[in-house]
């Protein structure tokens, strides 16, 4: 069975070129770029900011709008891992859609079992990062012809 530290190039795992989310020198030097893309794909999925908030991990209303405000803050590992998430979904819609319906995609209802007719972005929010890996792998799987 693979643990986190094996090499696995069949899934692009190889913790010697991933980043260390959890050493704070990293958690610095990526949060600018992080924050950046994840305000971007909120404004272009018209995001409230109740959602977006849910989306970092339920983050205080304040801490939201000074991020989005300066953008000037260390993010968690837990933050950046949901963002690097957000933005693997997002790319993934780009390629398999056109940028409206990619845009639209997450609030509009999907008839797939995964998300039982509700919006993906329901099941982002009430599933966290399990869900959006999930998400992100069913988009993957998709952009793979599976």
């Amino acid at each position: 069975m693979a643990t986190a530290t094996q090499v696995r190039p069949d899934l692009g795992l190889d913790p010697a070129k991933m980043p260390d989310l959890s050493d704070p020198a990293t958690q610095k030097r990526l949060s600018p770029a992080a924050i950046k893309a994840f305000f971007s794909i909120a404004e272009r999925w018209n995001l409230r900011d109740a959602d977006a908030m849910a989306l970092l991990g339920g983050v205080p209303s304040s801490t939201y709008y000074e991020l989005k405000k300066k953008q000037a803050r260390t993010l968690s590992q837990d933050e950046l891992t949901r963002t690097s998430l957000l933005i693997g979904i997002f790319k993934a819609l780009n390629i398999l859609f056109s940028p409206k319906l990619a845009n639209q995609w997450i609030s509009r209802p999907n008839s797939n079992l995964m998300f039982g007719d509700a919006p993906p972005l329901k099941l982002l929010i009430q599933g966290g990062v399990p869900c959006m890996l999930g998400v992100r792998r069913f988009l993957d799987s998709r952009r793979g012809g599976r």
